[in-house]
């Protein structure tokens, strides 16, 4: 069995009422040779007394505090401070299985990915994940061209190969679909990946009347992502993903725009037409 060491990074920003329940699934890990980064985000909650406590509880866990930055800028800050050769990112109200490393790492052969199943979590009932992570999703097209139209994966249902992460930061200026940029950059290169067949992951999902303003915020984010990748990885990605999801999932935008035309009195089509203005001015520039 390998026991490599694992790095744990857990981003904190006022959600302690959930945090015992998170650090408790890292302890109760099966295989031992962890460290657990927990990063607190500029919380104004309870959240700094209850990170201590876990570190006075076992050594293994480790505590810092930042400024606010969000999400982005504290995954990489504990990045920076991960040791492991490995690195399994969990948000500071998911959980994982206890069995998660050790069932990750139980085979004679070392993978650089390694991607559970999942669960869902709503109002503290368990639910099955949204979509089944099928293996053909964890490619290089199969995230660029999958991601958010046939399937998404929350982020610690991987656990992933420290040198897949290398020169690697998370974009601190999105605030959405940050996690997709991860997921095209760690399969840059198709690496070899262990489909796990089990939820060992669990996301946390509640309720919320935010999600008409969820889906606006999401449509500007996409936007602002295509520029991104195409100096990343060249104006032939770019146009490939522009074309796919015009194409191919046209009427779905359709179909979406009125049914947040309902949900929301009309502000969300905003988002939608500066996407399609997005693509109009691309399309000018090439004719």
């Amino acid at each position: 069995m390998n026991n490599t060491l694992i790095s744990v990074v857990v981003p904190c920003y006022n959600q302690a009422a959930y945090l015992d329940e998170c650090l408790q699934s890292v302890l109760d890990q099966t295989h031992q040779n962890w460290e657990c980064i927990i990063v607190n985000d500029g919380s104004t909650d309870h959240t700094e007394e209850t990170a201590i406590k876990w570190t006075q509880k076992d050594n293994r866990f480790i505590y810092t505090y930042k400024k606010n930055g969000g999400l982005s800028s504290a995954r990489n800050t504990g990045l920076k401070k991960a040791s492991g050769g490995y690195i399994q990112f969990l948000d500071s109200d998911d959980t994982i299985h206890p069995e998660k490393f050790s069932k990750s790492l139980s085979g004679n052969k070392e993978y650089p990915l390694i991607v559970s199943q999942f669960t869902i979590y709503r109002n503290q009932t368990q639910y099955p994940g949204y979509n089944r992570v099928e293996q053909n999703y964890l490619s290089f097209e199969g995230i660029l061209f999958g991601w958010d139209l046939k399937f998404s994966i929350p982020i610690h249902c991987a656990l992933i190969s420290k040198k897949l992460l290398e020169d690697f930061q998370f974009d601190t200026t999105l605030t959405s679909c940050e996690d997709w940029l991860m997921w095209i950059y760690i399969t840059k290169n198709n690496p070899e990946t262990l489909l796990i067949d089990e939820s060992l992951a669990h996301y946390r999902k509640e309720d919320s009347n935010s999600m008409s303003s969820d889906l606006y915020k999401i449509l500007h984010q996409r936007i602002k992502i295509f520029p991104m990748l195409k100096k990343l990885y060249g104006d032939h990605i770019h146009d490939r993903l522009m074309y796919h999801i015009i194409e191919v999932r046209s009427t779905q935008y359709i179909q979406q725009r009125n049914e947040f035309k309902k949900a929301t009195g009309g502000k969300v089509v905003s988002g939608y037409l500066a996407l399609k203005r997005y693509y109009y001015s691309l399309f000018q520039k090439k004719n």
